[in-house]
């Protein structure tokens, strides 16, 4: 079975990253990989909106998310930043592969994926909206994506 990793990068609200938490549970994703600023259990306030998924979902944190995404890369995973920009792709027109080693990055709610992210990722996908904004909340796109790659 292929591992399935979500990297935040630096998110800042408490309650998308226990939301992710319990996306993950959800998805059969193995493992959360909690970067910069991003709130880290353990947490009174966690289990509230995570439902305990802080508990059976197995994260790591680390300062640096690039040094994170480039030790993956020598491991054959395949890494997707989650963004809107010019050379990004439907995520539903991307083929799927059960056998790869993935790790989904998601954004930071006010700078985005960086820029050297982007750079290093080997897709960047993106949501399609049907209206008049450009982007979801982090969360809820984090369940969308990873939803798509493991069904």
């Amino acid at each position: 079975m292929s591992k399935k990793y979500i990297l935040l990068e630096s998110i800042r609200s408490m309650q998308n990253v226990w939301a992710i938490f319990r996306n993950s549970d959800w998805a059969w994703y193995t493992k959360l990989l909690l970067t910069g600023h991003t709130p880290t259990p353990p947490r009174s306030d966690i289990s509230k909106t995570a439902l305990w998924a802080e508990e059976t979902i197995d994260w790591e944190y680390y300062e640096d998310a690039i040094s994170v995404v480039k030790d993956l890369k020598t491991k054959w995973f395949k890494i997707f930043a989650v963004e809107l920009n010019d050379e990004s792709v439907d995520y539903r027109d991307f083929y799927k592969q059960d056998l790869w080693d993935i790790c989904l990055v998601m954004w930071n709610e006010v700078k985005w994926v960086s820029k050297e992210m982007l750079e290093i990722a080997d897709k960047v996908v993106h949501i399609p909206m049907l209206w008049n904004k450009s982007s979801l909340n982090v969360s809820v796109a984090a369940g969308i994506v990873m939803y798509w790659f493991v069904n």
